[in-house]
């Protein structure tokens, strides 16, 4: 898949998503691919600085009673939490985090400063739509 474009609208902010789409993103980038991430509604909120890296502000998507058994696996196993696996596929490949503008505005989040590091930019929804259509590879997270 060298010089392939991978396009992911990450709508979830669950924590078992956010886990699966860093997966896929590693799995993408280990595969030289290009990757473009649109974070949406849920997903711009688990983008916020303060929401981030505090687990506990993180839901389930489905079975809400298993998110303990799921964290406790992922420790045991020593899976990364899902930021670690986003900042280190920006550090290894081509890979940018576009925070959609209305979402960010949804939950506070009004400029740069108020998302993670390793955010790239704020976009409007034609950004999204566009990639999507240029993209060899669209996944909805």
């Amino acid at each position: 898949m060298k010089n392939s474009k991978m396009c992911l609208a990450l709508f979830s902010g669950s924590i078992d998503k956010l886990t699966a789409a860093g997966i896929i993103i590693s799995g993408a980038v280990a595969n030289d691919m290009t990757i473009d991430v649109y974070v949406l509604l849920q997903g711009a909120r688990a983008m916020l600085k303060d929401i981030a890296r505090d687990k506990e502000k993180l839901s389930m998507a489905e079975n809400a009673n298993l998110r303990d058994e799921f964290l406790k696996s992922c420790k045991e196993l020593n899976v990364k939490e899902w930021h670690e696996f986003f900042k280190e596929a920006k550090e290894i490949g081509d890979v940018k985090f576009h925070i959609c503008g209305l979402a960010g505005k949804i939950w506070g989040g009004y400029k740069m400063e108020d998302f993670v590091e390793f955010a790239d930019d704020i976009v409007g929804i034609s950004e999204y739509i566009s990639a999507a259509q240029e993209a060899d590879v669209h996944l909805f997270i």
